[in-house]
């Protein structure tokens, strides 16, 4: 379908683009070996180790984002940016001349913008996709010149105005994940039939989601009537210890695991009966896949507020519970957690609406829109 076309992915910043760009760049790979495959990042960001790693060329180029605060620190930074800027339309246009390549992909991170305008600008067939309900400003921008515009959430496409419907592809996810084995998970972390409570903030850890599942945890862990496995993030390490301030004592209580990230998620969500975590674009799309009921805490921080519209997409289809993070407490957590444990009907119920809303074929859609612009068949 694709093969001897060249395609170039603009990815970066996060593993939340980078993965999705590699799952579909990697069913290219394995279906059509003939093609030839380009990546686009920086050179200090996560897509420097990840792209490599997974067996593709990265050339990079020098970019980065505008801060939204008007400090005087981050004017100096908008001013190196809006430098880096002109200076990255350059090393796009000579990255695009030198590879020529059919056919432009943007799945996200600041390197897309510079990258897919100047693909726009010298005719290169280009495609964008959103992964989150509510776009980015790099995404609005670039959605009236790109050729294909494909979405995680349908509920994006009305903040855009496309040169072209949009294409509803959803978020492309590990293979592994999906294909996961819940008894052998289960079993691997050593469960017996009480539910699993899977928590956590993220990679660098979001203080108040420690805090309010410390008081969680604290709260039920005499009991034992459930398991707790919860990733601290780098930023949370402290976490162990607030816990023995308040009786819970690591060494014995077996049913509370403490890590500070899940290397094993594959692992880890297939066995868990509850989720609570915040609302990232790909955290939500393995929640939906494997049918999971969750707490959803969207992050604040974030640009556009995001992940409030992608918890609230769920939500609107009782396929999650919200918290905001100014409404969080340890005892709204319990609260919530008590009211879903107590109920496992309901359990089921959000469980299987968020299995309603997952695309199980997404690269494979994202493959046919690439392989639409390359003009194959």
């Amino acid at each position: 379908m694709l093969e001897n076309k060249r395609i170039l992915f603009a990815a970066g910043g996060t593993g939340g683009h980078i993965n999705p760009a590699l799952a579909v760049a990697g069913l290219i790979r394995d279906t059509c070996p003939g093609a030839e495959i380009l990546f686009v990042g920086t050179a200090d960001k996560m897509e420097a180790r990840l792209v490599p790693a997974a067996g593709f060329n990265l050339k990079t180029i020098d970019i980065s984002g505008f801060q939204r605060s008007l400090k005087f620190k981050n004017i100096k930074r908008n001013l190196a940016t809006l430098s880096k800027l002109f200076k990255s339309s350059s090393q796009a246009k000579k990255i695009l001349l030198d590879f020529k390549p059919d056919v432009v992909v943007g799945l996200g991170g600041y390197v897309s913008g510079p990258v897919l305008r100047m693909a726009a600008k010298l005719g290169i067939p280009t495609a964008i996709h959103e992964q989150n309900a509510y776009p980015g400003m790099t995404n609005k921008a670039l959605a009236k010149k790109a050729d294909r515009v494909m979405l995680t959430a349908a509920e994006a496409g009305k903040y855009l105005k496309p040169k072209a419907p949009c294409v509803l592809t959803g978020l492309p996810i590990r293979g592994e994940l999906v294909n996961a084995d819940r008894a052998k998970s289960r079993a691997e972390l050593g469960l017996d039939s009480r539910p699993l409570i899977l928590s956590m903030g993220g990679s660098l850890g979001a203080r108040a989601i420690n805090e309010a599942v410390a008081e969680l945890i604290a709260a039920k862990h005499e009991a034992a009537s459930c398991y707790f496995l919860h990733a601290t993030g780098q930023y949370g390490l402290w976490l162990p210890a607030l816990l023995k301030e308040k009786g819970v004592d690591l060494e014995n209580e077996k049913h509370v695991m403490i890590r500070e990230y899940i290397n094993d998620m594959e692992r880890c969500l297939c066995a868990a009966d509850l989720v609570i975590c915040r609302a990232g674009a790909s955290s939500l799309s393995e929640i939906q896949a494997l049918g999971k009921p969750s707490i959803l805490i969207p992050s604040p921080n974030v640009a556009e507020n995001h992940q409030y519209h992608n918890a609230m997409a769920l939500v609107k289809k009782d396929a999650a519970v919200i918290i905001e993070e100014k409404d969080l407490t340890g005892e709204r957590l319990l609260k919530e957690v008590d009211a879903l444990l107590g109920n496992p009907r309901r359990m089921a119920e959000i469980g299987a609406n968020a299995k309603k809303m997952a695309v199980y074929d997404s690269a494979e859609r994202i493959v046919k829109v690439i392989a639409e612009l390359a003009g194959t068949n």
